[in-house]
């Protein structure tokens, strides 16, 4: 499996989409999944760098998070922006990437981001509670890069 294109069908991308609107419901946190065909750079570099062309960096609060895959050797990052990181640990968002390692090894790529989100969004929310003036302020779908 080389082609973003064949890395989630139309149905999952939409369970996906579904899964951030759902976390999102939870938190002022913004989240976003982002698939790629491969990275010559680490994923997490990548991540950043994704993170950055995708203007997550303009929320309010600074608590964007971005999920970053590469689908053809299944390498990922999750990225979270200055907010997030200046009231978290340094090893935050290991128990999200555990949840979606095991699921990415077993193929199940839209389990894994699924549950990567909802785990996301659990933690997020702890940090960066719902607030009734929040907005939707970045894009729920899925990005694509070549």
């Amino acid at each position: 499996m080389s082609k973003v294109e064949d890395f989630l069908t139309k149905d999952e991308e939409a369970e996906i989409v579904a899964a951030i609107r759902l976390a999102e419901k939870n938190t002022s946190g913004e989240i976003r999944v982002h698939l790629e065909k491969e990275t010559s750079i680490a994923p997490m570099q990548r991540a950043v760098e994704v993170f950055h062309e995708l203007e997550m960096d303009a929320t309010q609060l600074r608590n964007g998070v971005i999920i970053y895959v590469a689908v053809k050797s299944r390498q990922f990052a999750i990225y979270g922006d200055k907010g997030i990181n200046e009231k978290v640990a340094n090893d935050f968002w290991n128990c999200t990437k555990d949840i979606m390692l095991d699921h990415f090894i077993n193929g199940r790529n839209k389990q894994a981001l699924v549950d990567g989100i909802h785990n996301a969004g659990e933690q997020l929310k702890k940090h960066f509670p719902f607030e009734s003036d929040d907005s939707n302020e970045l894009s729920n779908e899925i990005s694509k890069g070549e």
